[in-house]
């Protein structure tokens, strides 16, 4: 890999490190490829993503992101996404799944943070159960109010 290549790989990770509210990362020394393919459909399905990058231009990119305070060592695989509940819970449920697979450290919002953390992001409900509390918590008075109307009326058809 030549300077040109490492300098658009730094740039571009940059860039989606910047985006990134989670950024999490995993060590997966173990792992078959159809198990980081399973990984890779998990995180696409959550829209969050996963890449293997080399320490130092991850730690550029990180850096050049205003992340900036872990020392990455040893074989890391990054899963990142603009949701930081949703990459948390790409990377629980994939270390669920499989034992070699394991949560180091995480940049969510902007601060350093541990596998603690990552994990109690990942029992938060995502945004789609949000909107469904949400939904359901709008739709409790108009539901009360019809299911009243529908008492009265039946209260008057025995008068």
């Amino acid at each position: 890999m030549n300077k040109t290549q490492k300098a658009e790989i730094v740039s571009a990770l940059t860039e989606e490190f910047k985006s990134a509210n989670a950024v999490v990362m995993c060590d997966y020394r173990g792992l078959t490829v159809s198990d980081l393919e399973s990984l890779r459909n998990i995180a696409r399905a959550k829209e969050a993503k996963v890449q293997v990058v080399k320490n130092t231009l991850a730690t550029i990119a990180l850096t050049n992101a205003g992340m900036s305070g872990i020392d990455i060592k040893d074989t890391n695989i990054f899963v990142w996404g603009a949701d930081a509940i949703a990459a948390s819970k790409v990377a629980v449920e994939f270390g669920k799944e499989n034992d070699k697979f394991a949560i180091r450290t995480a940049y969510i919002d902007g601060e350093a943070a541990d596998e603690k953390k990552v994990r109690a992001f990942a029992t938060l409900p995502g945004r789609e159960e949000l909107l469904g509390m949400l939904a359901s918590v709008w739709m409790g008075p108009v539901r009360n109010f019809t299911i009243g109307l529908d008492a009265l009326k039946r209260k008057k058809e025995e008068a």
